[in-house]
């Protein structure tokens, strides 16, 4: 089934941007099968066509995963008429049909998943299915022992229900928590409930992704094939 121009497979491909790609074509740098291919336009089955590009395959997959550390200033948004949004942050890549999976707060830090897969994103967010997402959390104030219990049982944050129970870790400069919702500003209302502020607060987790401390605020990568298995 013919079913996709090149330059749009070498765009999605993450070869470069469309005119970036078109160029390629056209100086005859990209194959389809054997055969050199100088218009940009033509269209290819992308299930079964082998394009390569210098001679080297070229590899296109149709869900796209990418890692990325959020910095504090940015909107978990694919658009913004006011703000910088997380997809701004995606410098070299298509950016066509991404999206933040959840959101963090504008001042939240860490963890953020961006692809293109909504089955999966769906699959993450349910609330049936209580992913754990793991925080480092900074407080005004240390929170007790049995404001600890407290937390841990379940918080009246002003919603219908209670939260579900959650995990609390104490550090030398603030906590690890673990919750299994994504209820609006959670961590902080519930921090609230106890009388504390949350004066920072970075994701480090979500299911089995786990933030690559390598990447600085602002970076990103793909994920590894194993951190796409584990997603799953």
């Amino acid at each position: 089934m013919i079913a996709m121009r090149l330059d749009q497979f070498l765009v999605k491909s993450d070869i470069g941007s469309r005119s970036e790609v078109k160029k390629l074509v056209k100086a005859g740098r990209v194959c389809v099968g054997d055969a050199v291919v100088r218009d940009p336009s033509v269209h290819i089955d992308e299930n079964t066509d082998a394009v390569t590009l210098d001679g080297a395959a070229v590899v296109y997959e149709k869900f796209r995963y990418y890692m990325l550390n959020k910095p504090a200033g940015y909107v978990s948004a694919t658009q913004d008429g006011q703000c910088a949004t997380v997809i701004d942050l995606l410098d070299g890549v298509c950016k066509k049909d991404l999206f933040p999976v959840g959101r963090l707060d504008k001042d939240t830090e860490g963890l953020l998943l961006i692809t293109n897969n909504g089955k999966l994103s769906h699959e993450l967010l349910s609330p049936s299915h209580h992913v754990d997402k793991k925080y480092y959390v900074c407080t005004d104030r240390m929170i007790g022992a049995e404001e600890k219990k407290a937390f841990e049982k379940g918080l009246d944050i002003g919603d219908d229900k209670p939260t579900l129970p959650a995990n609390i870790e104490e550090t030398d400069n603030g906590y690890i928590v673990t919750i299994r919702e994504g209820r609006f500003h959670q961590i902080k209302r519930m921090f609230s409930a106890l009388g504390a502020e949350v004066t920072f607060l970075k994701r480090l987790s979500m299911g089995g992704l786990v933030l690559d401390e390598s990447l600085l605020p602002g970076q990103f990568r793909p994920l590894t094939a194993d951190e796409i298995k584990n997603l799953f």
